[in-house]
């Protein structure tokens, strides 16, 4: 029996919504293919596998982290496939996420190896992200900090928030811009739809998770389109060559 390539659900109001449709159309299919072209690391998971990395991480948020709605997480990350998963956690549970907010004016703060020091600003919770191939976790724990890579694989595969998510509630911060959830999905459907993206379409984004555009079109609109990216950091340090060697081999049909 032929895959659907995707499904859009239009009642879809928060990112978390839209990831439950995808999983429901199609959970084998390629969501998040993951380039770091100063390391050679290549990562691609399905919906399901982001899923289920999702659900993991919002586990940890609500469960031993003690996060609900109301709070605000500062991501300190850079475009990354682990940022994704943290930004669909935020959602799943409801927790703000200000990305590359201020420390000192955040509940808890997830920060990769290059913002440690910055991090230390919160007085909340704090994790660190190793930013290693597989997910691995830091040779030695940062001071201060949580290692997410040994904290989250013991969390459960399954996903439940105490209170239900407002798509009205604080959403993502970025770049001075501060969207709900219900807000962040209509305008990433717009973006899917000025871009051309629809069921099956594949974006290469180079672009970083610091502008509502590189959050855009580096995971919500294509999510929002039934779609799936391909994004690369590091991008800058690929030949022309090589770059089109990659749009052939990853089948990409839209770049940004």
């Amino acid at each position: 029996m032929p895959r659907t390539l995707g499904r859009v659900n239009a009642n879809d109001r928060t990112p978390a919504d839209l990831l439950r449709s995808a999983l429901a159309a199609d959970p084998a299919r390629p969501l998040v293919t993951f380039y770091d072209d100063a390391t050679g690391e290549r990562v691609e998971l399905s919906v399901a596998t982001f899923a289920n990395w999702v659900a993991k991480t919002a586990n940890l948020l609500q469960g031993d982290l003690a996060a609900g709605p109301g709070d605000r997480l500062a991501l300190l990350l850079p475009a990354h496939w682990q940022s994704a998963v943290w930004l669909l956690a935020c959602a799943s549970v409801g927790v703000a996420a200000e990305v590359g907010g201020d420390p000192a004016a955040a509940d808890l703060v997830v920060s990769g190896p290059d913002a440690l020091e910055a991090g230390l600003a919160c007085t909340g919770e704090r994790v660190a992200l190793a930013l290693r191939p597989l997910g691995g976790r830091f040779p030695q724990p940062p001071a201060g900090y949580a290692d997410y890579a040994v904290e989250v694989p013991g969390q459960g595969d399954r996903f439940a928030p105490f209170a239900p998510v407002d798509p009205a509630g604080d959403g993502v911060g970025v770049a001075g811009t501060e969207l709900t959830w219900e807000e962040l999905v209509e305008r990433a459907r717009a973006d899917a739809a000025r871009l051309g993206l629809g069921p099956g379409s594949r974006i290469l984004s180079g672009l970083s998770f610091d502008t509502w555009e590189g959050l855009s079109a580096g995971l919500f609109a294509p999510l929002a389109a039934g779609g799936s990216v391909v994004l690369c950091r590091n991008l800058d340090r690929l030949s022309e060559p090589a770059l089109t060697q990659r749009i052939a081999s990853e089948r990409v049909t839209h770049t940004a």
